[in-house]
């Protein structure tokens, strides 16, 4: 038989409990980005959301907030395309749905697949490849909805340890998960994935909670154990800390991704599929931080 006293104190975390899972406080993400060009050495540096063949985006709505990022396929290159138009043009497109209300928060992959069906719908072909991660917070439900194509992704942070993260999605060794636009003749040789192939998730997430979206420069460069010791910098949701965060992160990838001896998570895996490989991945690197935090207007 219960005392008095513990099943009050049964009663009280059963209270305090339904409070924490009816919270009516609406909450939203404060996000910074940075990130490096892979011909950062070069002088050569892109405008906007872009840095090299990655883009992304950060938009709000009165519903979700959302973000997204892209790494533009780098082999097309050798048949005189820009890779970087792909990846950014469907992020700009993305962003613009979200903006004008065109989207679902629980569907992140809806995003995903409207902007780039719009891609195949212009009159002028924009060919190119892309993976894409694209991450939605709603407000009002406190869940964090989640699609991921590719080597693109994220890690949720609480408490200092990693309590979710994106799965990498690999047709093989280096060869992720991608959406495409052939020339015309060619759809069958390129190698396309559909959009609704991406791997989504949702989850509640708490206040406090860092949320990390990043190309997979960052994740081959930086194992899990080097971001966390990163993160331990960040003290607060104030944007300017975040922001500091966030370059500190990206610098030291982009340091990592040229030091020869270094033996990086890339190379590692390289080891694993029986190849022997040392040193960073020289490749573009961007990264958006995120606080979960109370929503102000």
């Amino acid at each position: 038989m219960l005392s008095v006293l513990s099943y009050g104190r049964l009663v009280a975390r059963a209270v305090l409990g339904g409070l924490s899972q009816t919270d009516g406080r609406d909450y939203s993400l404060v996000t910074a980005s940075c990130g490096f060009g892979k011909d950062f050495r070069k002088g050569i540096l892109k405008k906007g959301m872009c840095y090299g063949d990655d883009a992304c985006f950060i938009a709000r709505h009165r519903s979700a907030d959302v973000l997204g990022v892209a790494d533009g396929v780098g082999g097309w290159r050798d048949y005189g395309v820009d890779p970087s138009q792909f990846s950014a043009t469907l992020m700009r497109t993305c962003e613009r749905l979200v903006k004008e209300g065109r989207f679902t928060p629980s569907s992140p992959v809806g995003i995903l697949t409207s902007g780039y069906y719009e891609l195949l719908q212009n009159k002028v072909p924009l060919l190119g490849s892309s993976t894409a991660c694209i991450v939605v917070l709603d407000r009002q439900s406190h869940q964090l909805h989640t699609c991921n194509l590719g080597d693109s992704g994220f890690l949720v942070v609480r408490g200092g340890e990693v309590v979710h993260r994106s799965d990498e999605q690999q047709h093989y060794f280096n060869t992720p998960f991608q959406l495409s636009i052939a020339p015309p003749g060619a759809e069958g040789v390129v190698l396309s994935d559909s959009p609704e192939a991406a791997d989504s998730s949702s989850f509640d997430v708490q206040l406090g909670d860092i949320i990390l979206t990043a190309s997979d420069g960052l994740f081959d460069n930086m194992p899990d154990y080097m971001i966390l010791q990163e993160l331990k910098k960040l003290k607060s949701a104030n944007y300017d800390s975040i922001q500091q965060t966030a370059q500190s992160i990206a610098k030291q990838a982009h340091e990592l991704a040229y030091d020869p001896n270094y033996m990086s998570p890339f190379a590692q895996f390289a080891c694993d599929n029986g190849l022997n490989v040392r040193g960073g991945k020289p490749d573009d690197i961007t990264v958006l931080l995120s606080i979960v935090a109370e929503y102000t207007d």
